[in-house]
């Protein structure tokens, strides 16, 4: 009969089993699941790219995404490690004017975070108010390389500050509190959020007092990608009145860059970790006012573009991250099935109809064969054999399950059986036939 084997079974098993597979396969490649780990080049310890890598570390715990901060020279070795293939890192903290999307091609931007200001502490009985001022001093800018020490020797040589006129110290963050502690040091430029580790310190010590630019504009004029802020009298302590006057500073934007082929979700991720952590207000800035889009130096990535206009989307707000590429996955195998299904369903029976009629057919053929076999003479088969194959033919048939719309036929076909079984014991009663047989 017409059914189905053993072998046609395992065809079809092994079938599903390779469709499936390719299918796992092809989402695997389109919604690769997030990497468990990934590492974030900060800065030197103490400073405020380590303070804010360490908030972004326990946000990403959250989501049980490990994220290892690697200490650094600064923003120039950060460019660097970010377009090393090899160096392991794929986020990382840069300040403005360092370098641009033209001389690091392969990163993009994810927004500014936050202005950070640049930070002259001194210890001196009387009040600094020009930069040549610092000529003789011994002042810790921070180490060769790194992006601090590159604006002082920019903004401090104005002021005819340099190797020269001053002796110009490695010493940042955490060293350079140390260093100023123990008297090695006359000045700290630093770079960093009044809540980071080093400047909170210094802005702590009753015996440092801080340095104010009355020329902030004029750098910012000389220096794009400076800008003027201005520290307000009292804010770091009302009550001992700290500072004791207004204070210029002048800062630099801040951002966040990522290596191109930054899994989506672990962008996603970072973007709502940049949210909760600078979007809040400081002394510096306004509720909202960070994170944004406005990077002139680097390409904003269409992620973020989309996430500062838009928000973040259902799955990220309502789904934990390990549960977003599954749901994604789900989605496109259900639109999958939908967009094939359709025209399938469509044709469903037409195909089913096709089937069937190939079932009836069959067994048409076979009868049709069984009655040539007449024509062939008597030594092509003996009767006895012709009549075990028409009782073969009709229980075969009686047992093929068809749809009411092929009734007649399948009535049809079975007439014909009966035709040629009356056909078979004709000749099986003709005369002189069982002796021959």
């Amino acid at each position: 009969m017409l059914g189905y084997s053993r072998w046609q079974l395992f065809k079809g098993l092994a079938t599903a089993v390779a469709i499936v597979s390719i299918v796992s396969l092809v989402l695997i490649y389109f919604f690769p699941a997030p990497p468990s780990k990934v590492v974030m080049a900060t800065a030197f310890k103490g400073g405020t790219f380590e303070f804010y890598g360490q908030q972004y570390r326990e946000i990403f715990a959250r989501s049980n995404v490990e994220l290892e901060l690697r200490a650094t020279a600064g923003a120039p070795e950060n460019v660097k490690l970010l377009q090393d293939q090899n160096s392991g890192v794929q986020i990382a903290f840069v300040i403005g004017g360092v370098s641009d999307g033209k001389h690091a091609p392969g990163l993009l931007s994810l927004g500014t975070v936050y202005n950070n200001p640049f930070w002259l502490f001194y210890s001196s009985n009387e009040p600094f108010d020009r930069l040549s001022q610092l000529k003789g001093k011994r002042i810790a800018v921070g180490p060769v390389g790194s992006g601090t020490r590159a604006s002082a020797e920019q903004i401090l040589g104005k002021g005819g500050v340099n190797s020269e006129t001053a002796t110009l110290l490695p010493f940042a963050g955490s060293a350079a509190v140390d260093a100023m502690n123990d008297g090695k040091v006359d000045a700290v430029w630093i770079l960093g959020a009044p809540d980071s580790t080093a400047v909170h310190s210094f802005l702590g010590n009753p015996n440092l007092r801080i340095m104010s630019f009355p020329n902030a504009e004029a750098f910012t004029r000389i220096f794009p990608a400076l800008a003027r802020m201005v520290l307000p009298q009292g804010v770091i302590d009302i009550d001992r009145n700290v500072p004791p006057n207004d204070v210029q500073l002048v800062g630099v934007t801040t951002k966040v860059l990522v290596r191109s082929d930054l899994h989506p979700e672990i962008v996603q991720l970072l973007l709502q970790t940049m949210v909760e952590v600078h979007g809040g207000a400081d002394i510096f800035q306004r509720t909202g006012e960070f994170p944004n889009s406005t990077d002139v130096e680097y390409p904003v990535a269409p992620a973020a573009i989309d996430f500062y206009k838009n928000g973040p989307s259902f799955m990220q707000r309502h789904l934990p991250l390990w549960l977003s590429v599954h749901a994604q996955r789900a989605i496109a195998v259900l639109v999958t099935a939908i967009a094939l299904g359709l025209p399938l369903f469509r044709f469903l029976p037409s195909a089913y109809n096709w089937l069937t009629r190939r079932r009836l057919v069959y067994w048409y053929a076979q009868l049709k064969a069984l009655e040539a076999s007449f024509d062939l003479g008597p030594m092509d088969k003996p009767l006895t054999e012709k009549q075990a194959e028409i009782e073969r033919i009709e229980e075969a048939v009686s047992h093929i399950r068809f749809p009411l719309t092929f009734s007649d036929q399948l009535y049809n076909l079975r007439s014909h059986i009966d035709i040629v079984r009356r056909k078979i014991t004709s000749h099986v009663n003709a005369p002189g036939q069982m002796a021959a047989e």
